[in-house]
């Protein structure tokens, strides 16, 4: 497989954490997002968003949109499982995940905050708005995740660690105040503790400065 991403992009980090999990072999095609090179003609051939992450299986299958690629290796390799059969708790599990990927990362990302540039805000102004939305959507997704277990939901990884460790990464980077999130940075430690949550960290891939 190859999985063209961006080493900073959380949507890219979700689906690196997935295949390391699962335990796929995957070549890493770099697509720089600060040089526009998503919006070349060859590669919005592959994802007509100009977007990363994409990934190109051996069959010739390409998947975007990076939940749906979760999904897709859910079902393929499901061992170790991301989302419960259990209805009740793979309802709790998504609401929980979509809080960060439909919710926060959406305004937070950088063709996002290309624009509120190009509308005459400052790089303060962007900070700013993207340090809002976090801390909104960190404090719902903390109370609805479970109070007292290793991971977000039982004693494994799941779709919603998969979401919220890139998330963490943008809030450490961006200087949003840790203090009210003692649960999620107690999540954290114990992700990146894992040898797939390292090898998926934006440091480590091959086109990282």
């Amino acid at each position: 497989m190859k999985l063209y991403c961006y080493w900073r992009s959380t949507t890219s980090y979700r689906v690196r954490i997935a295949l390391h999990l699962k335990g796929v072999v995957f070549d890493t095609v770099p697509v720089n997002l600060v040089t526009d090179e998503q919006a070349r003609a060859e590669y919005a051939a592959l994802n007509p968003q100009r977007a990363v992450p994409t990934l190109a299986t051996d069959e010739g299958l390409v998947l975007t949109q990076s939940l749906a690629i979760m999904d897709y290796l859910d079902a393929i390799a499901p061992d170790p499982g991301l989302l419960p059969g259990d209805a009740p708790m793979r309802a709790r599990m998504l609401a929980a995940a979509l809080v960060l990927a439909s919710d926060v990362h959406p305004v937070n990302n950088l063709r996002v905050m290309k624009r509120l540039k190009d509308m005459g805000h400052n790089q303060q102004d962007c900070t700013d708005w993207m340090l809002h939305w976090m801390a909104e959507g960190l404090t719902a997704f903390q109370a609805l995740i479970d109070p007292d277990t290793p991971f977000c939901f039982g004693d494994r990884p799941t779709f919603a660690d998969i979401c919220l460790i890139p998330q963490l990464y943008n809030a450490h980077r961006w200087g949003l105040d840790m203090a009210p999130f003692t649960r999620l940075t107690d999540i954290e430690a114990r992700c990146l503790a894992l040898a797939p949550f390292d090898a998926a960290r934006p440091e480590n891939q091959p086109d990282a400065v």
